[in-house]
Parts: C-alpha cells; structure tokens; sequence
C-alpha cells in the first residue's frame, strides 16, 4: 500500500494516508471525499547523507572498513 499526501479541498487539511487501490481515500478531519493528491518527497532532504555517514563512522567503530575505497580508508584510519 503506498503512502500519499493528500489535501482536503472542504476543510484545507494536509495529511498522509496508506490507500488502497480498491478504497475511496476521505479526509480524517472532516470525511470529505473532495482530495487533492500532492507531490511529496521520497526522503527528507538532506538526511540521506547524514545517515550514510553515520553508518560510516559506526562501522570505522566496528573496525569495518570493506566498503570504504582506499582514499576513505586513510581519511577513517
């Protein structure tokens, strides 16, 4: 089931929603079926690169340093 931003045309409510392809998406707040679907972002911005070089610094914690090219290794060592 995919997660969706939605927006309520009656009551002007954002909100997401898990919808399934056989269900009529409504609005939480007020049960209008009257949707607007909105584009929304697959991860917040930014947090990507944070969370690859916390796993980074982990794993140089750990001693693992097989997926490090061998520039990073001397940067990590």
């Amino acid at each position: 089931m995919p997660l969706y931003d939605f927006r309520c045309t009656a009551c002007q409510q954002t909100f997401e929603l898990l919808v399934r392809s056989s269900t009529e998406p409504t609005c939480p707040h007020c049960a209008s079926p009257a949707l607007e679907r909105q584009v929304s972002l697959t991860a917040p911005q930014g947090t990507s690169a944070a969370i690859v070089a916390a796993g980074r610094r982990a794993a140089a914690r750990e001693g693992h340093f097989s997926h490090y090219s061998k520039a990073e290794r001397a940067k990590v060592k």
